[in-house]
């Protein structure tokens, strides 16, 4: 689970990404606005954490300009504006919660849980289903039916984009910033030899079939 944090007070940054990163997820920050957008429309996030006073762009502003381009990312805002006009204002721009600074680390969890599930990332238990196949984000595992499917942690996050993304085609270069990051060296090649790893996994029981090659695109995963 990939989220982006954008705030502008550098020791809160730290902090609260500091507790999402010791929760399992995985983090970037952001101190501005406008980088923020930038940032957001990636498609790599599955979660945007921001505050509303931001240099550069402010908050509303940036997901209003999100929604103007289509990209509809979960979103918790987090702010020391508690006024109920502000945060009508956030959740009616489409942001999917509000949290107030300072807030209480188990609260911060329990919400950035619930926006996730409410958009499909995660399910009750923090699980994510295809046809037999089950994803436990809380212990990184995988297993179809009965069986425990042994993964890396590369081909785990690799299928997890797949499933997320389901009955989509996905660029590889929008899998390989996703899933290695757009500081990674290793190159866009590595999806293919990734791809080819989970086929040879899921082939066994009978899923590997389901990653199909759009050529010259990169894959979609689907049953059809």
């Amino acid at each position: 689970m990939h989220i982006l944090v954008i705030e502008d007070d550098s020791a809160l940054r730290k902090i609260v990404s500091t507790i999402l990163e010791e929760e399992g997820y995985e983090v970037d920050q952001s101190a501005d606005g406008k980088e923020g957008l930038f940032m957001s429309q990636s498609g790599m996030y599955d979660l945007l954490i921001i505050d509303l006073m931001l240099p550069g762009l402010d908050g509303i502003s940036l997901i209003k300009e999100l929604h103007a381009k289509g990209m509809n990312v979960p979103t918790l805002i987090l702010t020391a504006k508690d006024s109920v006009a502000d945060k009508v204002k956030g959740l009616d721009v489409g942001a999917d919660d509000y949290l107030v600074k300072p807030f209480a680390t188990e609260e911060f969890l329990a919400r950035v849980r619930s926006v996730l599930r409410r958009a499909g990332k995660i399910g009750l238990e923090g699980k994510i289903i295809y046809g037999e196949i089950t994803l436990d984000t809380n212990l990184l595992q995988c297993s179809i039916g009965e069986n425990t499917l042994k993964l890396t942690k590369k081909e785990y996050e690799l299928l997890y984009y797949l499933i997320q993304n389901q009955e989509k085609i996905l660029m590889r270069d929008q899998i390989y910033d996703r899933v290695w990051g757009i500081e990674s060296d290793a190159g866009e090649s590595v999806v293919d030899v990734y791809i080819h790893y989970l086929r040879k996994k899921l082939a066994p029981f009978g899923y590997g079939e389901i990653i199909r090659t759009i050529r010259g695109v990169g894959y979609m995963l689907t049953e059809e």
